[in-house]
C-alpha cells in the first residue's frame, strides 16, 4: 500500500515538474504560433482528462511538431504524453542544424519510452507519439502508435503515415505474403495499436522512407483519434480547402468533430502546419 502512494506521489511530482516546464516555454511557443503559419486546436470529446500534447518550435534548424496521446487511466495517460512529447523537445530545442533526422528520432522516441517505463513502473500507460521536423526543404517524420500525418498539397489532403495498429499491420503481412487475403480481411476492423510508447517489447518506429521536399502552399496535418476517427478524409480535405488561416481550419475541424455527437469520442487534437512562408523565402534565396 505505501509503496502504491509513493509511485503515485512520484508521478504526480513529475507531472507537475512537466507542466511547470510547458508553462515556462508555452509564451515561447504561443509567440511562434502567431507568426509561424501553426494551428492548433483539441477537444477532450467525451473523456474527463485531456491526455494529448500538442507542441511546436522553431529554431535554427527548422521546425519540430509534436502530437502525443497519452494511453493509460486518470493521470497515467497524460504524463506520458506528457514525458514523450518533452523528451523530444528537451532534446531538439538546442540544435542550430539537424543533419539526421532519423537518427534524432530513433534515438529521442528510445529515449522517451524508457522515461516512461521509468516513471510509471508497474502501472499500465504509455503514448503514441508522432513528431515532425521541417527544414526549409523537406519534411520528415516518425510515429510510434496510433497518430496520422498527412500533407495537403494543392487541392488533395495526401495521407503520409499509416500508423501502427492491428489492420495496418495485417495488411503489410498480406503484402508480405504472411497471412491470406482472408486473414487479413478478418482484420481490417481491429484498431488496437500493437506498438506505443512504454509497452513492454516497444518496438520499431514507423519513419518516411525518403525527405518530402516541400513547396510554397503545403499544409502538414497531425491528427489524433478524436478527429481521424470522427472525420471523413474528404471532411478534413474540404476543410484545408477554405482559404481561411490554419489557426481557424484547426478550430473548425474540432467543431466538426465534436458534432457528430459521439458519445464514445476521444480525446481530438490537430495541428497545422502552413509551410509556405518558409519554403517560399527559400525560393526568394535562390532566385527562382
Amino acid at each position: 500500500m505505501m509503496e502504491a502512494v509513493m509511485i503515485q506521489t512520484a508521478a504526480a511530482v513529475l507531472l507537475i515538474a512537466a507542466a511547470a516546464v510547458r508553462i515556462a516555454l508555452s509564451a515561447r511557443y504561443e509567440e511562434q504560433e502567431e507568426t509561424s503559419g501553426t494551428g492548433i486546436c483539441q477537444t477532450n470529446g467525451r473523456k474527463e482528462i485531456q491526455a494529448d500534447v500538442v507542441l511546436a518550435f522553431t529554431n535554427d534548424a527548422g521546425t519540430m511538431a509534436v502530437l502525443a496521446d497519452g494511453i493509460g487511466d486518470q493521470n497515467t495517460g497524460k504524463l506520458c504524453a506528457q514525458l514523450a512529447a518533452d523528451t523530444i523537445m528537451d532534446r531538439y530545442e538546442p540544435y542550430r542544424v539537424l543533419n539526421n533526422p532519423d537518427y534524432f528520432f530513433k534515438s529521442t522516441f528510445a529515449e522517451a519510452n524508457r522515461r516512461i517505463q521509468m516513471t510509471i513502473g508497474e502501472r499500465r500507460g504509455g503514448a503514441s507519439l508522432a513528431a515532425v521536423f521541417i527544414d526549409k526543404h523537406h519534411l520528415y517524420y516518425a510515429i510510434a502508435g496510433n497518430v496520422r500525418i498527412a500533407l495537403k498539397r494543392g487541392e488533395e489532403l495526401i495521407p503520409l503515415s499509416r500508423g501502427q495498429t492491428i489492420d495496418v499491420l495485417a495488411a503489410e503481412a498480406y503484402e508480405n505474403g504472411a497471412i491470406s487475403r482472408q486473414e487479413a480481411i478478418w482484420s481490417m476492423d481491429e484498431k488496437r495499436v500493437w506498438n506505443y510508447l512504454g509497452m513492454d517489447g516497444f518496438r520499431e518506429i514507423e519513419r518516411c522512407e525518403q525527405p518530402i521536399q516541400l513547396k510554397p502552399g503545403d499544409v502538414i496535418l497531425i491528427a489524433s483519434k478524436g478527429i481521424f476517427e470522427e472525420l471523413s478524409w474528404g471532411e478534413m480535405e474540404d476543410i484545408l480547402l477554405n482559404g481561411t488561416s490554419v489557426q481557424e481550419q484547426a478550430d473548425t475541424m474540432v467543431r466538426k468533430a465534436e458534432s457528430k455527437l459521439n458519445p464514445e469520442m476521444d480525446n481530438g487534437s490537430v495541428l497545422l502546419l502552413n509551410v509556405q512562408t518558409e519554403a517560399a523565402d527559400e525560393k526568394d534565396k535562390l532566385g527562382i
